[in-house]
């Protein structure tokens, strides 16, 4: 009788047990995968659902009509490190650490805190492949580990993204040679290796909850796509000759920058099969975006491709074109399909979004703003008072954004009191009119917000007073 008990009071414990584990669980994947796709360089103009004409984004674009496009989405800055700096930390370039582009990486925890360390404390799984948005250059392959990612595969510095055949990559604090590989030519594309990586990874934590930052070397600077993709474009377009030197040149620049942009609508386009291979789109929220305007360098031209669109500028101008990038946010059965959003947002909101979509608090003193409610189209959305930007090269840059109002202040450094221009985006897009000279109360209310927006910074300096 007493054995016959203690075999059912066992029972019923271990049923118990079970039942807790399944519903921590279900309470687990309740929590919604987050992929966060960033592109490198590509400009507001360059996808089709932006108004592209001439390039093909066929897995973008459909993102984009089975969710939501945001129309009035800032990057963190007008150059790769700065941008994606606010990305990780929920910080503009005002208070971020890394303000410029050079030879600097996040600091260790505490320091610099990241959206992967938090995601990662509230039980995802954390991935970051491609190009590291924790670091310009950094000497120790376990950063990303460090900062919270629990897999990284691809490159530590800028420089090495520079190059699509790198001699060597990074893989989970490990060092892979690549000895076929000379910077611009190779056996190895590493965009064949961070595809398929970032598909494993998704493999690998299909049960969940995971985050995933694909994190892209293209379109950038170097012009290279695998043949399949110029091969599509090849003689489309008036072509000039682009000579080699640390950028890779081609006879074919501008088959060549559409079939990157195309190799990379291609790999979105393989992740969320991948999702759906798994059954995991209802429960993943995808965002699409790019970490700064379109490149000027390396033989793409802007006007090539009306790759702005409608702004004024390209990448390290604080003019629109410089700074505003497409977002798409994809999530089926929960995001509208087809919806647009003009709400005002910016990198440094993903962190707290992110916070939001894992049911955590938002640590204090952040400059960003869950975007949530916007995606949801539920409950209170709050608003910026204001945008600010701070930029180091071509002799000082600096923008704030306050409700429709732009203010742009160039070569700071040499004038810190220098003109400052202003702008209304409501009714001048392409920033075409300046308005300082007819309204003195929004250039000092500017140069208020420039002077209360930051805080002095050890590495990235004005000239003037800190």
């Amino acid at each position: 009788m007493i054995a016959s008990t203690y075999r059912t009071l066992g029972c019923l414990f271990v049923f118990a047990l079970l039942l807790f584990s399944n519903g921590v669980a279900r309470a687990e994947q309740a929590k919604p995968n987050i992929i966060f796709i960033l592109a490198d360089d590509l400009g507001y103009g360059d996808l089709g659902c932006y108004g592209q004409k001439q390039i093909e984004t066929p897995h973008i674009d459909r993102l984009c009509e089975q969710g939501m496009k945001f129309t009035q989405h800032y990057s963190g800055s007008t150059v790769c490190a700065p941008s994606r700096s606010c990305l990780m930390t929920g910080l503009h370039t005002g208070h971020t650490y890394m303000r410029g582009n050079g030879n600097v990486a996040l600091r260790p925890d505490p320091q610099d805190i990241t959206v992967a360390r938090l995601l990662k404390n509230a039980g995802y799984k954390t991935a970051m492949v491609g190009k590291s948005s924790l670091s310009c250059n950094v000497p120790g392959p376990q950063h990303p580990h460090d900062k919270g990612f629990d897999f990284f595969s691809g490159v530590l510095g800028h420089a090495e993204a520079h190059h699509y055949f790198p001699p060597r990559i990074y893989k989970n604090g490990k060092t892979i040679d690549l000895p076929n590989n000379h910077k611009h030519e190779g056996d190895t594309y590493i965009h064949d290796i961070v595809i398929k990586d970032a598909l494993q990874f998704i493999d690998d934590n299909k049960d969940g909850p995971f985050f995933l930052h694909y994190s892209s070397l293209i379109p950038h600077v170097s012009l290279y796509a695998p043949e399949k993709w110029v091969a599509k474009y090849r003689g489309k377009f008036p072509e000039r000759k682009v000579k080699q030197g640390h950028y890779r040149g081609t006879d074919e620049p501008n088959a060549t920058w559409a079939a990157m942009i195309s190799r990379l609508d291609w790999e979105v386009g393989q992740i969320v099969a991948k999702l759906r291979e798994h059954g995991l789109e209802k429960n993943t929220i995808v965002i699409f975006a790019s970490d700064n305007g379109a490149t000027e360098a390396g033989g793409h031209r802007e006007s090539d491709f009306n790759s702005s669109g409608p702004l004024r500028g390209a990448k390290r101008d604080m003019y629109e074109g410089g700074i505003r990038t497409p977002m798409i946010v994809w999530w089926p059965d929960t995001v509208e399909p087809g919806s647009e959003s003009d709400h005002v947002s910016a990198f440094w909101d993903f962190l707290p979004t992110a916070c939001d979509l894992a049911g955590i608090e938002t640590p204090e003193g952040l400059d960003g703003i869950s975007y949530l409610p916007t995606v949801l189209q539920k409950g209170e959305q709050k608003q910026h008072t204001h945008l600010y930007w701070e930029f180091f090269e071509r002799g000082g840059r600096r923008a704030v954004r306050f409700g429709d109002y732009k203010a742009v202040q160039y070569n700071v450094k040499k004038n810190p009191n220098g003109p400052v221009e202003i702008y209304d985006l409501s009714r001048d897009i392409g920033e075409t009119h300046n308005l300082a000279s007819k309204r003195p109360d929004l250039v000092a209310k500017a140069r208020k917000l420039f002077k209360e927006s930051r805080t002095p910074s050890p590495i990235a300096k004005f000239n003037f007073p800190q």
